[in-house]
């Protein structure tokens, strides 16, 4: 993999991260000299202006590139396809996409659980079922929707593990 393209990844793992709340304070800046060599090398990119970028991205940077460098060749392979997707996104496909993330991370975790619970179940799918339900969604009105959606959201404790 090229060093370009494991500066962008990095780069968009940085933009993709959840916005810092309104509220919340600036964490402390990065010092570059605080990150490994494997960290300064894919970052290479920042270096000349590192201490001018906000701390919140410094860290987002150095929690990215951490990530990375943790990967193994198909794992890099597989951010590098979300990384593509990502950039062929319109801004206000990424918006909807970083306003559904933020949403989902303000949920508490028994319904985080039971979304991704949801998610591996669709994606397990067969083929020709994703595309039955996806029509069907499609077509639905937005009271149809919220039925469904509120079906589903009772049905969901029901799928979880007691512990």
């Amino acid at each position: 993999m090229s060093k370009a393209c494991a500066l962008l990844l990095v780069f968009a793992a940085a933009f993709a991260a959840p916005l810092v709340a309104q509220n919340a304070t600036e964490p402390a800046p990065v010092a570059w000299s605080s990150l490994s060599a494997e960290q300064q090398q894919t970052l290479a990119k920042f270096s000349d202006n590192w201490e001018e970028l906000p701390s919140s991205r410094q860290q987002a940077l150095a929690r990215g590139s951490q990530r990375w460098l943790s990967m193994d060749a198909p794992q890099r392979a597989k951010a590098q396809q979300r990384f593509k997707k990502w950039q062929s996104l319109t801004p206000e496909q990424r918006a909807k996409v970083r306003t559904r993330w933020q949403r989902f991370q303000q949920l508490p975790p028994e319904q985080q659980r039971a979304v991704r619970e949801n998610f591996r179940k669709y994606r397990d799918l067969p083929p020709e079922r994703r595309r039955a339900l996806e029509q069907r969604w499609q077509k639905a009105t937005p009271a149809e929707r919220g039925r469904m959606l509120e079906r589903a959201r009772q049905r969901a404790p029901e799928r979880q593990p007691t512990r």
